[in-house]
């Protein structure tokens, strides 16, 4: 999901052609990792304990 909205940032700006909107994409990952990523990494470890560290050995943040 994350990954889309990304994605869909990056199709804006190229669309817009516009140089200061390519300046929103690293904003976004820093916001999305700190703000939304890892609070709910926190929550699903307190909930799932060592199944979801073995998951997230297994699977990329962002993929």
């Amino acid at each position: 999901m994350y990954l889309g909205f990304l994605l869909a940032l990056v199709g804006w700006a190229v669309f817009l052609a516009n140089a200061l909107a390519f300046v929103f994409v690293p904003v976004f990952v820093m916001y999305m990792n700190r703000f939304q990523i890892t609070p709910e990494e926190r929550a699903l470890s307190a909930m799932f304990g060592t199944e979801f560290s073995a998951y997230k050995q297994r699977v990329r943040r962002w993929v």
